[in-house]
């Protein structure tokens, strides 16, 4: 297999999200690979470290502080990936979360607006931002979760949110094809700080759930899986897949 296929050299990622957990193990695999990435968050301290990390490993990378949810942030996002890097290649929406449970009969009316707000309506609004600068071709990749098609029980608001990602995914990559690509990965146990808040779940319970789980692959995942799955996703390899959904989730 011809290492080009995941050659990303001279190509420009913008993630979201940058700064921990996912968005991290996300904007090193790309950065290894060759991409200049613009690391991308609210918290500009978080996004400060992962750019400066990648530059220290020989890598290209800036950090730009941007709330998904401000649309003149998501406009100053790819214009600062075009001013740096000169073009935008690639758009990955990873900034997410919710950190609330509780049943849908239950929930706060502004903690369903907030979540679909961070986790749908920013992902609709960012796909629309990185196409008008992509100039008809580029790659877009969203970074779903499991709960989209799993029932996880006081987390109803945040997978709506996710079930809706899908489903724009999809209509994204008829809209926006054949020069513009547009997939999503869905997560399974992955414990980023953001999942084990919203759990309630201590670092010393981990072992415990990852033998519960009983996961085919035999252990939770890490960043890097996920970094793994977007790097192919984002490549050249997968040239022929759009409006795709992936479960990466160690057969959960």
């Amino acid at each position: 297999m011809s290492s080009g296929l995941f050659d990303l050299t001279g190509e420009v990622a913008i993630v979201t999200g940058a700064g921990r957990g996912i968005g991290e193990g996300v904007a090193k695999v790309l950065a290894d690979y060759g991409a200049s990435v613009v690391c991308a968050a609210r918290r500009t301290e978080e996004i400060e470290r992962v750019a400066s990390e990648i530059v220290a490993a020989n890598g290209r990378a800036i950090a730009c502080t941007a709330d998904v949810t401000n649309a003149a942030d998501l406009n100053k996002l790819a214009q600062s990936a075009i001013d740096e890097f000169g073009q935008l290649d690639m758009w990955v929406n990873n900034a997410g979360g919710s950190a609330v449970q509780a049943p849908l009969l239950e929930l706060d009316r502004d903690e369903w607006d907030n979540t679909l707000s961070l986790n749908l309506t920013a992902v609709w609004e960012a796909t629309r931002v990185a196409a008008k600068h992509m100039d008809g071709k580029g790659r877009i990749l969203n970074i779903s979760s499991i709960a989209a098609e799993d029932v996880i029980e006081g987390s109803g608001h945040y997978a709506a949110a996710k079930a809706g990602v899908n489903m724009i995914t999809r209509t994204f990559s008829k809209e926006l094809g054949p020069g513009i690509r547009v997939n999503a990965i869905m997560p399974g146990f992955v414990p980023t700080e953001i999942m084990m808040t919203a759990l309630n779940i201590t670092d010393e319970q981990l072992p415990m759930i990852e033998k519960s789980l009983k996961l085919p692959s035999g252990r939770l995942g890490t960043p890097e899986d996920l970094g793994a799955a977007a790097l192919y996703l984002l490549a050249p390899a997968s040239e022929w897949v759009t409006g795709q959904v992936i479960r990466i989730s160690g057969g959960m």
